[in-house]
């Protein structure tokens, strides 16, 4: 049994130290609003009052905060209390720049820290299930492999490279945004067009979007726009939907259309509508 500590019990903090409790862990837990700690004594969870009681003992200490600035202030308020051997984890969603600097100076200072953001909710995370990503020294990862896999349905290493986690969830985060953002404008659609919106978005089950990820996307990545949807013909299509669409509130189409009218005035309306990216993926 590990002595471990969580500093943020929001949603997802709450969850994870309530799966590990379960586990077996002996967890102490520390949350701004401390009625999000209380809730948890019922799984065995006990309460600190500050980031330093919480951590003093512990063996590991995961963070699941707001944002940098909260990470640092947070873990600032922890050092007097936090054992040489302790291992910070960090599950927070953050900006790379910051988390590779955020590295350095605590490996400069001899603290032991792995940025380790997720994808995976409150149920994913009580169930062990959903995605972890690591990123920071291999020989600390190997240290605490086991207890993170125990977390998680999947474990993906990303290298030493300490903001390399930091910036692949931000491309997750990008993708399930976006893909809200356009499952919204296809409701308001489907809306003007008198269609159940559960048929709309059941319809969605016709469409192979990993074979797009894996197809166009890699296509995208590489710059090869070898046309097999026109952007030009895409353009139309974007008009006829926000034709159909009429004045509802639309979430992602019209940027889009406005990208592809600057790009078909560049001359790009015969190339694949992935060229979209052009710009992202040019040769210096």
């Amino acid at each position: 049994m590990a002595n471990i500590a969580f500093l943020g019990t929001g949603l997802l903090g709450g969850a994870f130290a309530e799966a590990a409790a379960r586990r077996g862990d002996s967890v102490t837990a520390w949350n701004r609003s401390p009625e999000k700690v209380q809730a948890l004594a019922q799984f065995g969870v006990k309460a600190a009052a500050t980031p330093a009681e919480a951590v003093r003992g512990a063996s590991r200490v995961h963070l699941v905060l707001k944002d940098d600035a909260v990470v640092e202030e947070v873990i600032s308020a922890s050092r007097s209390g936090l054992s040489p051997q302790a291992v910070l984890i960090d599950h927070t969603t953050t900006l790379p720049t910051l988390t590779a600097a955020r590295a350095r100076r605590l490996a400069a200072e001899g603290v032991k820290y792995l940025h380790c953001p997720v994808f995976m909710g409150p149920p994913a995370a009580r169930k062990a299930q959903g995605s972890m990503m690591v990123a920071g020294p291999s020989a600390l990862f190997e240290s605490v492999k086991a207890e993170l896999a125990a977390m998680t349905g999947r474990l993906e290493y990303m290298g030493e490279r300490a903001d390399l986690a930091a910036v692949n969830k931000l491309f997750g985060n990008a993708m399930i945004i976006c893909v809200s953002a356009a499952m919204a404008d296809i409701l308001a659609i489907a809306q003007a067009s008198s269609v159940p919106s559960e048929d709309a978005i059941k319809l969605l089950g016709l469409l192979d979007l990993n074979g797009m990820v894996a197809g166009r996307g890699m296509n995208m990545a590489k710059g090869n726009f070898t046309p097999s949807f026109e952007l030009a013909m895409a353009r139309k299509d974007v008009r006829l939907m926000l034709e159909t669409a009429g004045d509802r509130p639309m979430a992602a189409l019209p940027a889009v259309a406005a990208r592809m009218d600057q790009l078909i005035a560049q001359g790009h309306g015969a190339q694949d509508a992935s060229v979209l990216g052009i710009d992202a993926v040019r040769r210096p």
